[in-house]
């Protein structure tokens, strides 16, 4: 039953294209073969008992599969490209490298640390947008019930006497109106649907998404987070894959992929080209169009790494440096957020707030007449 089950998922193109796993399954995944790999057990014995041991899922039968590939004479990296929405480009590219250097199980720690760290990462940011998050619910609920419940009431009691609202009151009750009234909701839900549609679009062409990374990376806050992330990842796969005998060539090649802004993967690319002109890494990153990307004081540290011979240790502490830096790029992030919501909604429902209380004040002097 359980070979069946192997040759049906080999061949369910469906099955591969849905594929998907946890974080958490994948960084359990991620340890357990690198402890198994690192105890001499055969890499698809390990691979198939880690599958038996879990519950039944989708990733239970990925892995499965997996080992039966494996069985089958595919390499790890080969049967792990097989599912792109569970194993990214860097996930597989640092796999390849390994089978390549023999060092396996000690690349498998390394991409365990890193997706146990991104994992901590997300959760301290969705953690830090819980209370903003709540505060958001609560103000559109306060919104709308004054919007749509009481200012109407005002309305009626105004017209019935003749009397016009003050202006902020027109306005505000004008935009409720339009809320509620169907033709305008489709029109301006056909507006935001076409706006959407062509960001979309633009972000897709490769001249709209350098635009949109360019202006990422460029922004206050959310940029200098871009760029800790990126370094910090991007040094900790050089340290890894140097200390590992990977080749300079190949290391870049995974620092690429491992980027999703393309403002860092040109600079990996220019660097690579760079590289094979017969430039020193440090030269490479100082010469590069993007080199602002990377501090002065990183490619220094760089550059004696080189002529010390201590490159691999160098990056190491260049990703330990980036990645404190990124926790506090984080908690900047996060502390901003709170007063930030706070002005926001406190505009809003103090507008409305205004709107609602100028009726109020006049209330005696309309119903008198």
């Amino acid at each position: 039953m359980l070979v069946q089950t192997k040759k049906t998922m080999t061949n369910n193109v469906a099955f591969v294209s849905k594929a998907k796993a946890k974080r958490a399954e994948l960084i359990m995944f991620t340890s357990q073969l690198s402890i198994m790999l690192s105890s001499g057990v055969v890499l698809s014995d390990a691979v198939d008992a880690i599958a038996s041991q879990g519950k039944p899922s989708s990733f239970r039968n990925v892995l499965l599969d997996i080992a039966e590939r494996i069985k089958g004479g595919d390499s790890f990296s080969t049967a792990l490209a097989v599912y792109p929405m569970i194993f990214n480009a860097m996930f597989v590219s640092m796999v390849e490298a390994s089978e390549a250097s023999g060092k396996m199980s000690e690349m498998l720690e390394v991409l365990n640390g890193y997706l146990d760290e991104e994992a901590e990462t997300h959760k301290q940011i969705k953690g830090a947008l819980i209370y903003p998050m709540i505060m958001l619910a609560m103000a559109i609920l306060a919104t709308s019930v004054l919007m749509f419940f009481v200012l109407p009431k005002f309305t009626k009691i105004y017209d019935t006497k003749g009397q016009s609202l003050p202006k902020i009151t027109q306005v505000v009750v004008g935009l409720s109106q339009r809320m509620t009234d169907v033709p305008s909701v489709i029109t301006g839900l056909s507006a935001m649907v076409a706006i959407a549609g062509g960001f979309y679009y633009f972000s897709r062409t490769p001249f709209g998404r350098h635009a949109l990374d360019s202006m990422t990376v460029r922004s206050p806050v959310i940029g200098t987070m871009l760029t800790d992330s990126a370094m910090t990842r991007s040094m900790k796969i050089m340290a890894t894959t140097v200390n590992t005998g990977v080749n300079m060539l190949d290391a870049i090649e995974i620092m690429r992929k491992s980027c999703s802004n393309s403002c860092f993967s040109s600079l990996w690319s220019e660097i690579s080209e760079k590289i094979q002109a017969g430039y020193q890494l440090s030269e490479s990153m100082s010469h590069a169009a993007n080199s602002r990307l990377v501090a002065p004081g990183i490619i220094q540290m760089i550059q004696a790494g080189e002529k010390s011979g201590t490159l691999g240790s160098v990056c190491e502490k260049i990703s330990v440096f980036y990645e404190k830096k990124l926790k506090t790029s984080i908690k900047t992030a996060t502390t901003l957020i709170e007063p930030l919501m706070i002005v926001v909604m406190g505009i809003i429902i103090g507008t409305i707030a205004i709107a609602l209380m100028l009726p109020i004040f006049r209330i005696s002097s309309v119903i008198a007449q």
